[in-house]
């Protein structure tokens, strides 16, 4: 064998060597086969349980997993899944499947599936950065400078005890610690302190009294629904919108629910709809589906 031809051979031999391990380090960077990224966990006769399967239980089971640690509740949901496997099968043999109410019962859960998975899908195409600050910077021009006072009060029964409690503190009496001893109110242990509040978020009787005064000041006895109050306003202010970042799970779900019962009254609006239980006149005055309870927010 020639020199030259040597060398030829080990050049061909160093570029496929080269080549391979060009292909092994692009093969080590593609993605996961799915045996790989979804394995199996268990078999039950012969009929697999995979990790995508674990998952989905858990988002089926939510809450009654709430408090398990990730080992105990993979642990746990797997034997749900075998379980559910074994028992499936015996009602299979039990041709479980065939009765009407089963039959049913599978058709409710098909439609709701499907509703389900359609609104979430819409919800989440209307949810945009854009959608939700437009909805904030409306409801932010009906918040800002709206008035809010900070108070306390004292709630009794009669109005004898209110009157006996005002006199106590015309004669200088710490009006928290009066609260505490004696005010009914469940807030009676922070000194009957009511926080901030708007002039809508208390009954009426209450807010005009309270608005009316001025910082530091005392109210006379006030009747309401609730009972006797005697009420001390601490602060007054101006209302100011809470930063977007605060409320922005608030305003997802809002504009969520409301795009999926939008798309409802849509729908409804081409589909023929017969009640059988109603005289047709009923019928046209029927209300659309309120907003909430149509769909829960799935995203």
């Amino acid at each position: 064998m020639t020199t030259s031809s040597s060398l030829a051979k080990f050049g061909m031999r160093a570029r496929l060597a080269t080549a391979a391990g060009l292909a092994m380090v692009l093969l080590a960077s593609l993605p996961l086969r799915a045996e790989e990224s979804n394995p199996v966990l268990a078999k039950v006769n012969g009929s697999e349980i995979r990790q995508s399967d674990v998952t989905l239980a858990e988002e089926e089971l939510g809450p009654s997993l709430a408090q398990m640690d990730p080992a105990t509740k993979k642990e746990n949901v797997l034997a749900f899944l075998i379980d559910m496997k074994i028992v499936a099968k015996a009602a299979e043999a039990k041709k479980i499947e065939d009765r009407d109410d089963f039959k049913a019962r599978l058709a409710f859960a098909r439609n709701r599936l499907l509703m389900d998975n359609l609104l979430a899908a819409e919800g989440k195409a209307a949810t945009t950065e854009e959608a939700m600050k437009k909805v904030y910077d409306e409801a932010a021009k009906q918040i800002e400078g709206e008035q809010e006072v900070h108070a306390r009060h004292i709630l009794v029964e009669t109005e004898d005890e209110a009157k006996a409690i005002a006199a106590e503190l015309k004669k200088g009496a710490d009006f928290a610690e009066l609260a505490k001893k004696k005010s009914k109110d469940p807030g009676a242990s922070d000194g009957g302190d009511l926080g901030f509040f708007t002039k809508d978020q208390m009954v009426p009787e209450f807010s005009t009294v309270a608005f009316s005064l001025e910082p530091g000041k005392i109210s006379d006895p006030v009747k309401s629904q609730f009972g006797w109050h005697i009420i001390k306003v601490e602060e007054k202010r101006a209302r100011k919108a809470p930063d977007f970042d605060q409320v922005k799970s608030q305003i997802e779900t809002y504009v969520t629910r409301r795009a999926q019962a939008e798309y409802v009254a849509k729908l409804r609006e081409t589909a023929k709809v017969e009640r059988m239980d109603q005289p047709a006149a009923a019928q046209k005055s029927e209300a659309k589906p309120a907003d909430s309870k149509m769909a829960p927010a799935k995203k």
